[in-house]
């Protein structure tokens, strides 16, 4: 049987970013809070915690905290059902995986109404939308916005639409790389930009095109920094329509093959017995991700 009183004490360390504030969240000392975590390592018989600054979980304190997550989102709605429980405390924290586009572009005004109104805090992990699923399987994350359709157990999984991406460049970056035309041939042979080892979405389009194998390529995991990148003309890159209405509107981006976007498919993956909330951020998502994503076909 777990001891929540030392379940919590992990959580607070990991939420609070060491001993010191989770002390003080917790109303106790700090020696009191790392007597708990020691208890806690003594009764699961390995270390939860990984003593750097800031402490991060190991692996069996990951799936503790996953545990911590849904019992709390669980007796949220206990108290929603008896008042008498709810004790006032801190709003709810939940932990989501979700592609660095997508935080760039629709996340926000889609859920920002509704954090508001149910006092939520996100714990934001961002992924590639094609490996974000691996932290849901781990059990580190309560949801999960990436591109695979298959849930995992004890998940389920709601279709939300896709995001446009078409290979932009600068009219600088044209005129250097292509000045007789772009033609898919050169592509390769052009700097392009990859937001990090995972993404192979221009590995994607340059297959679709016929030109096959390796290619030179700028590594820049962020969102807002890879249009930087893009419109500055270091490279040629694959990005959010909707990112860039202002900038190809004002000509300081230009599409390089009109009409060959590239369409990638996400899914809104969440746990099966993650309580009313989750399942309300769930129907959140559902109403409000159609009207920006673009339809699934």
């Amino acid at each position: 049987m777990f001891d929540y009183k030392l379940l919590a004490a992990l959580a607070a360390v990991i939420e609070q970013a060491g001993f010191e504030r989770a002390a003080q969240v917790l109303g106790l000392s700090q020696s009191a809070v790392s007597q708990r975590i020691k208890l806690l390592e003594a009764r699961v018989g390995q270390p939860v915690l990984m003593r750097v600054t800031p402490p991060a979980p190991t692996e069996i304190g990951r799936r503790l905290l996953n545990h911590v997550q849904q019992v709390r989102l669980l007796e949220r709605d206990l108290q929603g059902q008896v008042p008498a429980l709810d004790e006032g405390g801190l709003p709810e924290r939940l932990r989501i995986a979700l592609n660095a586009d997508s935080l760039a572009t629709w996340w926000a005004s889609a859920v920002g109404d509704f954090c508001a109104r149910q006092r939520l805090l996100l714990d934001l992990v961002v992924e590639d939308q094609d490996v974000g699923l691996k932290r849901m399987r781990a059990g580190e994350v309560a949801g999960c916005v990436c591109a695979g359709d298959k849930p995992v157990a004890g998940a389920r999984c709601l279709p939300l639409g896709a995001m446009r991406y078409r290979a932009l460049a600068s009219p600088g970056f044209i005129q250097r790389h292509f000045p007789a035309g772009v033609r898919a041939e050169d592509l390769a042979r052009a700097p392009a930009i990859v937001f990090g080892p995972d993404d192979l979405l221009q590995h994607r389009y340059l297959a679709a095109l016929g030109v096959a194998g390796s290619f030179i390529h700028h590594l820049c995991p962020s969102s807002e920094g890879f249009v930087r990148l893009t419109a500055g003309g270091l490279g040629w890159g694959l990005v959010p329509e909707q990112q860039v209405h202002a900038e190809l509107a004002r000509g300081e981006l230009v599409e390089l093959l009109p009409g060959r976007s590239v369409d990638v498919p996400l899914y809104w993956h969440y746990w099966r017995n993650g309580g009313e909330l989750l399942n309300q951020l769930t129907e959140q998502l559902r109403r409000t991700a159609g009207a920006v994503l673009v339809p699934l076909e």
